[in-house]
Formats: C-alpha cells, structure tokens, sequence
C-alpha cells in the first residue's frame, strides 16, 4: 500500500482494544500506509527489562518509530502524571517533524486521559499519610478513596500501594483546590478512536495460546533476573499480572502449576476489564469505531483509512 503523507494539524489516530487483539500489528501497518510514528499506551510497557511478560515485541515495530517504551526502570512506580507529560513530549517531537501520531495500547486509563485532554500537576509523597496507611486491607483503602471521588478507574485499587498513592493524589487536591482546578480536561477534537474488535472465544484462545508461548520463550527466567538484579518481590508485585503471579512462584509462595492456572485467570479478567473500559468510554461520550480483528491486514488497514479520511 502506498504511503500517504499526514498533515501537521491531523487529528490523533488510536488503536485500542484488549490484550490479544493484535492491535500493534495493526497499528504498524496504518502507519506505515500513511507515515506515521508510534506512541505506546501501555503502562508496562514502559519499563526496561520487562519484555516478554509485557508482550513488547518490538520486532514488531519493524522501521516505525515507537516511543514510549523503555523509558523507566523496572521496579519505579511511574505514573499517570509522567505519562501525559511525556506524552506531550512525543507527540510534539512526532509533529515537530510533520508526521502523524498514532497512539496505541490497551491501557484504558492513559487512552481516556489523552482523549480528555488532561493536564494534571506533580504530586509529593506525603510521608505522614502513608504512614497513617499503613497496614490498612485493600478494602478499607478503596472505601477510603471511593469517599473522595468516584471509582471509575479500577487500576487504582489493584493492589494497596496503588490505591494509597490515589489516597495521596485526592488528598493533595482538596488542600491545593488550583492544583485539582489545573486537572480539568480540555478534550482533544477530532480524535479516531478504532478498537480492534475479537469476538470472546478468540481473545480466550489468543490469550491461552500465547500465555504458553511466552513460559516457553522464557518469561520465568525474565522475572528471576530482575529479581537477582535487586528489585524487591513487592515492586514486581505491583505490576500485576505476569510479574505478580511469577513473582509468588519464584519466592515460594505459589507452585508452577497453580501460577499458571491462576495467571491464565487472572489475564482472562483482566481483559474483561478492559472491555468493561472501553464501553464505560462509550458511555461517557468517546466514540469507538470497533473493527472487525479477523479482517485481512489490508482489508483492516483499508477500513482505518476510510475511518480517518471521513473524520
């Protein structure tokens, strides 16, 4: 397919969907059919050294630019505000050069507050309330943030770490009322959302199939070396998923069969919520247009090509 050149001012493109949709590969084939460059909206993706258990295959990416990934250390807490700042950064260097930016991942979080327009200001650490935190159940926290503001965004309370960390960011808002008035969104125009639509069957087998594959590639001796390169069981936990499950096991807490069984649970659920998102996107006035994923690459590139050329 040709390559189209992409106007300064044109509106982003995303592609979206859950895990297993196949949504880098077809991310790669639209920018390569209208010059486009990358931006990842994986929130594990962009840690250095967690490779086969995020799925980055940058193989993948062939001579499209990518940014976004391997840009933190594995066992750092980056954030959402980190995000959007360096989000910023890239789409301007990606215009700066006249090309058109594609953001694309499955984080749903770093999708919407992109589309929203969010600026948020930097957070300290509030020492003293973590203190206070301390030792608190998962449920006591998230029925203390749930009384601070609305739950939509259930990333926050996977783990205790995560939902004191939102405790600290509300907390920091009601004592800096121009900090939260700064966090008001200013929606993005314009915007293609395509989500790569599978049917649940599929993304189930997709999902098993290469769950295996990624244990068979390695995945365990990724997770032991970046616990033998110093970084605490609990800051792998908290990534969840693969590192959370591989972790139990290679501390001795869980045996090979039960985290695989558990893990392959936990990925299928995980999806569903990403799902649960995207519609909750839907409802709140972000329009998808989902794709069918079973579609031939050019036929699936074609159909993204029509969607942007009518926005």
């Amino acid at each position: 397919m040709t390559s189209v050149s992409a106007p300064h001012s044109a509106p982003l493109i995303v592609i979206t969907g859950p895990t297993a949709s196949g949504k880098t590969r077809r991310a790669v084939d639209l920018a390569r059919a209208i010059d486009a460059e990358i931006i990842s909206a994986d929130s594990r993706q962009i840690y250095r050294g967690m490779d086969i258990g995020t799925g980055k295959d940058l193989a993948e990416y062939g001579d499209v630019p990518v940014h976004l990934i391997d840009i933190a250390p594995a066992g750092y807490k980056y954030n959402l505000f980190e995000y959007l700042r360096d989000y910023e950064i890239a789409a301007a260097d990606i215009a700066s050069r006249g090309k058109r930016a594609i953001l694309c991942g499955g984080t749903g979080l770093y999708v919407e507050s992109v589309l929203r327009g969010l600026r948020l200001p930097e957070v300290p650490a509030n020492p003293a309330l973590r203190d206070s935190l301390r030792g608190k159940s998962l449920d006591e926290l998230t029925a203390i943030l749930a009384s601070m503001k609305s739950l939509h965004n259930t990333t926050d309370v996977d783990t205790a770490q995560r939902a004191i960390r939102a405790i600290e960011i509300q907390t920091y808002y009601l004592d800096h009322p121009e900090a939260a008035a700064q966090a008001e969104p200013h929606p993005l125009e314009d915007a293609v959302v395509i989500g790569v639509d599978v049917d649940r069957d599929t993304r189930r087998r997709r999902i098993t199939e290469r769950l295996h594959a990624r244990l068979d590639e390695g995945m365990i001796d990724e997770c032991r070396r970046l616990l033998d390169s110093g970084i605490a069981p609990d800051d792998l936990i908290y990534y969840g998923l693969e590192y959370k499950y591989l972790t139990l096991y290679l501390t001795g807490r869980l045996s090979l069969e039960a985290m695989t069984g558990e893990l392959e649970i936990a990925i299928h659920q995980f999806a569903k919520r990403q799902m649960t998102w995207f519609r909750g996107m839907e409802r709140r006035g972000f329009h998808i247009e989902w794709v069918p994923g079973n579609l031939p690459a050019d036929e699936f590139t074609a159909e993204c090509l029509r969607l942007i050329a009518r926005s």
